[in-house]
């Protein structure tokens, strides 16, 4: 579904509408005006031979005209600084360090950051925290729900964790089969329980 929506597959039937445009037959570049993913990988949201700094300048010019040039100007990398203290992940202090050298989890928190520069319309989290080990997976998934609450961001996350996928969000859909097995939203989604949920698998 995610796949779908950011481009990557076609769909055979139906349209798929993001942000009042039509984009179902449109490019992954195209929809990305209005849409940012932050993948399973966390080497794939982010360029690796680049510093974290021109990591967050290509996002930035990513609706800008801004150039790797841009980023030398003080008061920018002052707010780039202040960006990166909202994650409490020490980032700020590594600002020209490759972004090779920085952990799993310091790797997809600046994904995350570089993901949402842009207020993106939609968010796509594509099992972002599955590849973390489980401390890191919880510092990652509180980030993400600070940011999602503090920029007001419409999200889609895909989870096999039953602990996130009841602790966050407002809405859940459980996928089996490619079949919709349980939709849940509100009150109901508040109260469902563990047990409620495996028990939908079968």
């Amino acid at each position: 579904m995610l796949n779908t929506i950011a481009g990557t597959l076609s769909a055979d039937s139906g349209e798929i509408d993001l942000a009042d445009h039509n984009v179902s037959k449109k490019s992954v570049a195209y929809r990305s005006r209005w849409m940012s993913r932050v993948f399973q990988d966390p080497k794939m949201g982010t360029a690796g031979d680049l510093t974290v700094l021109q990591n967050l300048v290509l996002a930035q010019s990513h609706t800008n005209t801004a150039n790797l040039h841009w980023y030398q100007k003080k008061d920018d990398v002052k707010k780039y600084q202040e960006l990166l203290k909202t994650l409490n992940m020490g980032l700020e202090n590594f600002l020209n360090t490759q972004v090779k050298y920085l952990s799993g989890g310091q790797r997809q928190a600046l994904s995350l950051l570089m993901a949402t520069l842009s207020q993106p319309k939609l968010l796509l989290l594509d099992e972002h925290t599955a590849a973390l080990d489980p401390k890191t997976s919880q510092e990652v998934m509180k980030i993400t729900d600070e940011m999602v609450q503090r920029k007001h961001l419409t999200t889609m996350m895909i989870t096999h964790k039953m602990s996130d996928a009841l602790k966050y969000g407002n809405r859940l859909i459980m996928v089996q089969d490619g079949q919709i097995k349980l939709d849940v939203k509100g009150e109901a989604k508040q109260s469902l329980e563990k047990e409620q949920l495996l028990a939908a698998f079968a």
